[in-house]
């Protein structure tokens, strides 16, 4: 079960006051426009920069589709806090596109405030089902120390599902589906926009196969969160990390950084890793502590700080995943 935790919020209200006084999309390209949207256009919001540009992807050129991206000012899904007319996109939309872990607890507000009776939503962990996976503290990994916070409280699920190529296209399919309901004059559009995308995703995951297969470890190690879980068991690597893939901390322990340094020179790990907008700190002090100093500190994107002018320069999910597959080879000690 994938419910969000309940949060109360004051949001609701806003909601309610601001009525139909704003509008609820915003074209493709990220603009949010004042107009409001033609009452037959079809509104489709999606919370974060995966689902959104799957979204675009099967869309395409499609007529009579309005997409909203919410947080597409690159803010992390782990501390985005909706706005009142971001809640009023979600209310009165077509087709609402979450993840559904714990960074969504915002969202049972803004579903119960729905104006839209014949609104679907589709909750990305939900779609995974089995396959989800539930956070986990690994060996080495420093837990997060919140006051009155007790390790013993039910686990979380692994809210980054969209590391995962082979996820992506289970996903990107549920996605085309849900548009063929809404829209069936145009469902083999989407079946056939999403179905093509898909190839594109097949074959940059043989590709990743490909560099594992090809590498001389099989281990990765991050001096930094880890939200490549998916990504790893995809291709059945092995990793260390500081932090889990939803932490806080960036204070790494004695403890941890020692176990690391001991990684990387037990393992003979060509690099340790960070993830976009870290201040690499704790991997500089890892790298430090080993025995040779050689290293490489590489950064490999979790799409996390993706923003709307990154998308209008360019970039898309597969140029990110691709990027990644530089950053891996390299890290796995393949041949140049």
């Amino acid at each position: 079960m994938f419910k969000p935790k309940r949060l109360i919020s004051a949001l609701s209200a806003a909601v309610l006051a601001l009525g139909l006084l704003a509008g609820c999309g915003q074209s493709p390209s990220g603009s949010r426009p004042d107009a409001a949207p033609q009452e037959d256009t079809i509104q489709v919001v999606a919370t974060i920069f995966p689902l959104y540009d799957w979204a675009r992807q099967v869309i395409g050129e499609v007529p009579g589709v309005e997409l909203t991206w919410l947080q597409d000012t690159g803010v992390d899904m782990h501390s985005y806090q909706p706005t009142a007319q971001d809640m009023l996109r979600v209310s009165s939309c077509d087709l609402f596109l979450y993840i559904g872990g714990t960074s969504d607890s915002w969202v049972e507000d803004a579903l119960a405030e729905a104006v839209n009776p014949a609104m679907q939503t589709v909750s990305m962990l939900e779609q995974l089902g089995s396959q989800a996976r539930l956070e986990e503290l690994a060996e080495g990994m420093q837990a997060e120390d919140h006051e009155g916070h007790s390790h013993d409280e039910e686990a979380e699920y692994d809210e980054h599902i969209w590391l995962s190529l082979r996820n992506a296209q289970l996903l990107v399919g549920a996605i085309a589906d849900a548009l063929g309901q809404l829209d069936p004059d145009h469902a083999q559009a989407y079946a056939d926009h999403a179905a093509a995308y898909c190839r594109q995703l097949e074959a940059l995951d043989a590709d990743y196969q490909a560099a594992v297969d090809a590498g001389t470890v099989d281990t990765l190690l991050f001096g930094d969160r880890f939200p490549f879980r998916y990504l790893v068991e995809d291709y059945g690597l092995d990793y260390y990390a500081a932090f889990p893939g939803c932490s806080a901390e960036t204070e790494a322990s004695f403890e941890t950084i020692a176990f690391l340094a001991g990684k990387v020179d037990q393992l003979g790990l060509p690099a340790v890793l960070t993830i976009e907008n870290s201040d690499q700190r704790v991997a500089q002090t890892i790298v430090q502590n080993t025995a040779d100093r050689s290293a490489a500190i590489l950064t490999i994107d979790s799409m996390q700080a993706v923003n709307a002018g990154d998308v209008e320069a360019g970039v898309s999910y597969l140029s990110l995943m691709e990027q990644n597959l530089d950053v891996l080879r390299q890290a796995l000690g393949c041949a140049a």
